[in-house]
């Protein structure tokens, strides 16, 4: 997403710094050929939370009343669940979106850059959901306002919107194609017309897109599959990378708008960012994670009374880790599932309080013991020295992290709300080095070889074709990041 002044360098620099997590920032979800679609968009809305939690909007079409959108701050379930509000989005069409601010902050966030996005054209409106991140957004905004375009949003979604206003095709599906042709970088589109429900993803499908049948004539595009599950569809396939399919009047046509490439799904989905009970390339999210766990106590095998997971995102690793070592599982630390978001709270002793609001040790259980927490990934460090001290406290003999993901070393400029590179920890620390920074008494990452086993590449990563996106762990980028690249960043030389 681009700052409220799109050109301001100083944004790029400050932000990710409210959490030490990285965030996916969208998650997309689109329903036809059922009455009231809108109401089953929030219901797979709040399937998808997890992508997005500072706002959400849908958008809908009803032959008598034409499109009527809603755009909310907060929770699904907060915004979108009052019967009052649901009236207001009738039809048997309708796309959402939820989005994560890259600030952390309500207050740095406008209600005219939460999407879906709509636009009236000479031949009729469209409304357009993305997930991902355009990365010549500002290049093509500059030439758009040049020209005349009058932006609304500081989003770079809204690109897509001007460059097919600006297409000589005669179809919204083809417009959006031709724009589509002169982005650069990740996207999986859910879009609408009056009849259309439209999903695309990029030639290198780094962001997930399923499509799924609801009932005898209902059809539904989403991020992710549990999104599905929650309104009682059927998983169909993924649309494939590079691939839009255009869905009228019960019938899903397939169109293949771009030049093939292999493809690089983000690998991070696998580690994180979906939820473990989606399904991603055939395979299960739990599944893949629960082998991360297996193939870290493979490579990183250490002497230990208990393996605990760091809550939520750490467990099925953590099993995956005490199933191959023999060391029982523990459940060391517990969330409190009702707190909320504390990293918000704007003074520095609240923020510091966040950890111990959200996480409490179980003391009566750590108390002597020689403890592996192992945990999906370590940004910029900080949480991890809170939890380790807070470990000690509780009384814990020795602390061992163990991360179910390589060091993460580089930013992403795919849709992922990341730190610049001199914030993260990785990046100028060896894993011996961050060892001591965290002052645990050992800490080991899962390798790039080991991760891509788990994620069913029996040979490990290939180095000259890798099956995914890894630019955050391998500093290879399979986009160029041009807007970054014009404002100074420097992409990783390539081996010789």
């Amino acid at each position: 997403m681009f700052p409220s002044h799109p050109f301001d360098a100083d944004h790029w620099r400050d932000r990710g710094l409210d959490d030490d997590k990285l965030r996916e920032e969208c998650g997309v979800f689109g329903v036809t050929g059922v009455a009231d679609a809108a109401n089953f968009v929030a219901l797979g809305l709040h399937a998808l939370q997890h992508r997005g939690q500072e706002a959400g909007g849908i958008v809908s079409h009803d032959p008598a009343h034409g499109f009527n959108s809603a755009r909310r701050f907060g929770y699904v379930r907060d915004s979108f669940t009052k019967q009052s509000l649901m009236r207001t989005l009738p039809g048997p069409l309708a796309i959402g979106h939820v989005r994560y601010s890259t600030t952390g902050s309500k207050g740095n966030t406008q209600i005219r850059d939460v999407q879906p996005f709509f636009g009236e054209f000479s031949l009729g409106g469209a409304a357009i959901a993305h997930n991902g991140n355009i990365v010549n957004a500002l290049e093509l905004r500059r030439e758009l306002i040049d020209r005349g375009s009058i932006f609304q949003s500081s989003s770079d979604s809204e690109c897509i919107i001007h460059l097919m206003a600006r297409s000589l095709q005669k179809k919204v599906p083809d417009r959006m194609q031709d724009a589509l042709r002169r982005v650069e970088g990740a996207f999986s589109i859910v879009a609408m017309t009056r009849t259309k429900l439209i999903g695309v993803r990029d030639p290198l499908g780094v962001r997930p897109l399923v499509l799924g049948r609801l009932g005898d004539e209902g059809w539904v595009l989403s991020s992710e599959t549990c999104a599905l599950d929650i309104i009682g569809a059927e998983f169909v396939r993924e649309v494939e990378p590079g691939e839009m399919v255009v869905i009228e009047h019960g019938e899903v046509q397939s169109h293949h708008p771009f030049a093939p490439r292999r493809p690089r799904f983000c690998i991070f989905e696998h580690v994180y960012f979906s939820r473990p009970d989606s399904i991603l390339g055939g395979r299960s999210v739990y599944e893949t994670r629960r082998q991360i766990g297996v193939e870290l106590a493979r490579e990183a095998p250490v002497e230990a009374d208990l393996v605990c997971p760091v809550p939520d995102s750490g467990t099925p690793a953590a099993i995956g880790y005490s199933q191959e070592s023999g060391i029982p599982y523990a459940m060391g630390i517990i969330r409190n599932q009702y707190m909320g978001r504390t990293f918000i709270e704007p003074t520095e002793q609240i923020r510091n309080m966040g950890v111990r609001l959200k996480l409490n040790v179980n003391r009566a259980l750590i108390r002597g013991k020689r403890i592996v927490l192992v945990d999906d990934s370590v940004v910029r460090g900080t949480t991890s020295v809170k939890i380790r001290e807070m470990m000690l406290d509780a009384g814990a003999a020795e602390v061992h992290f163990r991360i179910a993901s390589p060091p993460t070393a580089w930013p992403c400029f795919y849709g992922v709300d990341t730190p610049e590179r001199e914030k993260l920890l990785a990046a100028s620390m060896t894993e011996e080095q961050m060892c001591v920074h965290l002052g645990v008494d050992s800490l080991r990452f899962i390798s790039l070889h080991g991760l891509y086993r788990a994620a069913g590449e029996a040979a490990g990563r290939d180095p000259a074709e890798p099956q995914y996106c890894d630019a955050c762990f391998s500093g290879d980028y399979p986009i160029a990041p041009t807007d970054r690249m014009d404002q100074g960043f420097r992409m990783k030389e390539p081996a010789a």
